[in-house]
């Protein structure tokens, strides 16, 4: 598959996100990305790190540009532990692990997030902290979004061949039948 596609798809869908959740500077996106599913393979089966680099190479700018930290989750081999950068770890109060990813336990695009995040660290887990989320090939990442995720119905299914799940994350609407809620136009 070509980089520039990849670069191309990443950048077209964040751009999505982004309208639909108008999040906050400092909103964490998590993402969750199998590359073996990119360049059509059974996840897990064919780690490819050129996309994992062209798609990081493209999205860590991106996020940096609007003020978005990301946490880049690795496979069910280290527990879905993610790479984040340090300052969002202790801002958010995560547990920092010890795992070295690598393209057969974490998988690639965990382990060039580790080789690309300046002051990268690993940690357990989010502690549901992330109100944005990108999930390429099915890699299941709502386990670190925070309640309530409302899901991104974009005009972009994929990136490459892998199936492309996006969502944010909105406050929970509690009270009952008198209750409102910001923007609400009931009088």
């Amino acid at each position: 598959m070509e980089q520039n596609r990849i670069e191309t798809e990443i950048t077209e869908a964040f751009a999505e996100l982004l309208a639909a959740a108008k999040p906050q500077s400092g909103a964490l996106l998590v993402l969750g990305c199998s590359t073996s599913e990119i360049m059509g393979m059974r996840i897990g089966s064919g780690s490819n790190e050129e996309a994992a680099r062209a798609l990081l190479g493209a999205l860590l700018p991106l996020c940096r540009a609007h003020g978005i930290a990301l946490a880049v989750q690795g496979c069910e081999h280290i527990n879905r532990a993610l790479c984040t950068d340090r300052a969002t770890a202790d801002r958010l109060g995560l547990t920092e692990v010890a795992v070295e990813p690598w393209l057969h336990a974490g998988g690639a695009c965990v382990t060039e997030a580790k080789r690309m995040i300046s002051n990268a660290v690993m940690v357990e887990d989010l502690k549901q902290s992330a109100t944005l989320g990108i999930d390429i090939g099915d890699t299941l990442i709502g386990m670190h979004l925070r309640a309530v995720a409302v899901p991104v119905h974009s005009v972009r299914r994929s990136i490459g061949s892998a199936n492309l799940v996006m969502a944010f994350s909105r406050p929970k609407y509690i009270g009952g039948p008198r209750a409102r809620y910001a923007g609400s136009t009931e009088k």
